[in-house]
C-alpha cells in the first residue's frame, strides 16, 4: 500500500530525519494542480467536495497553490448527515472562511423532511443516504464536475475509478464503461444531465497525504491526532462511545488514546491506538501499517466486499 516510500525514511524505527526527499510530492502536487485547473478550464459549474478532512483539506491546499488564496473559482460543497464530529464541522467552516471560499451545505436531515430519504428505523446509518441529498444538490445548482478526495488506495471499488469518472442522467457509476485516460488527455464530454467525478489525489497513497501534510503544514481538526476517548471493542474495531453509537449490553467501556485516520460520519467511524501527536509521528505509524484506513476504521465497508461498489454505483461519493 505504500510501498513507493523507503523505510530509510525511518531514523531509528521512531522519528523521521530533518530532511525528507520532495521528488515524490512535488509530482503529486504538480499532477493535482494540473488536474484542478483542468476541471476549472473543461467545465461551467464545478464542485470541490469539502468534508473538512484530511484528504479534502490536502485538495484545498492544492487548489489554493493553484488558483490563489481567495480566488478558487469553484464553491465546496458539504453532504452532511448531521452525525458529523463537530470537531470537523467546526474545522470545515472555519477554513472555508480562511480562505474567502463559498461553501454550500446540505443535509440528508433534510431530504428525510422532503420524504426522499427514509430511515428503516431512527439508528440506521446516514451514511449510504448521502448519494440521495447529493444527487438533489447536483440536479440543485447543476453542477457538471464534482471534486472529490478519493484515493486508488483505500479499497478495491475506489482502485477501478478513473480521475476523471463518468456519471449518466441518473448520477450512477459504470465501472465497464468508463473511459480510457492516456497521458494527460482526459474526455471530458457531457450529454446533457451527466456529469464527472473528479478524483486529483487518485495516485495519492495515505502516506503520501501525511507526508505533504507534515511538509506543508496543513492543519487538521484535532480529533486526526491523539487524545483519550472512551471506546469499546466491537467487530475488531474500536467503537467510539457517543449518544449515537452508545455501549451494548455486555460490552466494556474503555478510555484509550486514540486517533481517527479518516472522518465520516459518527455512526460507522471508528478510530485507532495511537499515541501520534503531529503529523510526523503519523508518518512513522503509517509505515508500519498492515491495514488500509478504511479497513481499520469504517463499520459500513464490512457488510461485504462489493458494499462500497455497490455504492457507487447508486452515485456515491
Amino acid at each position: 500500500m505504500n510501498a513507493r516510500t523507503e523505510y530509510d525514511l525511518l531514523l531509528q524505527g521512531t522519528h523521521l530525519p530533518a530532511r525528507l526527499s520532495n521528488t515524490q510530492l512535488d509530482a503529486l502536487e504538480e499532477e493535482t494542480i494540473f488536474i484542478l485547473r483542468e476541471v476549472a478550464a473543461s467545465f461551467e459549474r464545478p464542485t470541490l467536495l469539502f468534508s473538512g478532512g484530511k484528504d479534502s483539506l490536502v485538495l484545498l491546499k492544492c487548489a489554493e497553490k493553484a488558483f490563489g488564496a481567495g480566488r478558487i473559482p469553484y464553491p465546496l460543497l458539504m453532504i452532511d448527515t448531521g452525525h458529523n464530529f463537530p470537531e470537523v464541522t467546526a474545522f470545515r467552516d472555519h477554513r472555508a472562511r480562511e480562505l474567502g471560499a463559498e461553501l454550500i451545505v446540505r443535509g440528508v436531515e433534510d431530504s428525510m423532511a422532503r420524504g426522499t430519504v427514509r430511515l428503516a428505523h431512527p439508528g440506521e446509518s446516514r451514511n449510504v443516504h448521502q448519494s440521495v441529498t447529493l444527487l438533489e444538490a447536483i440536479e440543485e445548482f447543476r453542477f457538471d464536475a464534482l471534486i472529490g478526495g478519493a484515493r486508488r488506495d483505500e479499497e478495491k471499488a475506489r482502485a477501478k475509478e478513473r480521475i476523471f469518472s463518468h456519471r449518466d442522467a441518473f448520477g450512477q457509476w459504470q465501472p465497464k464503461d468508463q473511459r480510457p485516460e492516456l497521458w494527460t488527455l482526459f474526455n471530458t464530454r457531457l450529454a446533457p444531465g451527466e456529469h464527472f467525478r473528479v478524483f486529483p489525489i487518485s495516485n495519492w497513497t495515505e502516506l503520501d497525504v501525511w507526508q505533504y501534510i507534515e511538509r506543508e503544514h496543513v492543519a487538521l481538526p484535532s480529533i486526526y491526532y491523539t487524545h483519550q476517548r472512551e471506546v469499546v471493542e466491537r467487530r475488531g474495531l474500536l467503537v467510539p462511545v457517543t449518544e449515537l453509537t452508545p455501549p451494548r449490553d455486555g460490552e466494556k467501556v474503555e478510555v484509550r488514546d486514540v486517533r481517527f485516520r479518516t472522518v465520516g460520519d459518527i455512526t460507522c467511524t471508528c478510530p485507532v491506538d495511537s499515541l501520534a501527536a503531529d503529523a510526523a509521528d503519523v508518518v512513522v505509524e503509517t509505515l508500519a501499517a498492515e491495514v488500509s484506513e478504511r479497513g481499520a476504521t469504517r463499520m459500513d465497508d464490512k457488510t461485504s466486499e462489493a458494499s462500497m461498489e455497490k455504492r457507487k454505483k447508486d452515485g456515491y461519493f
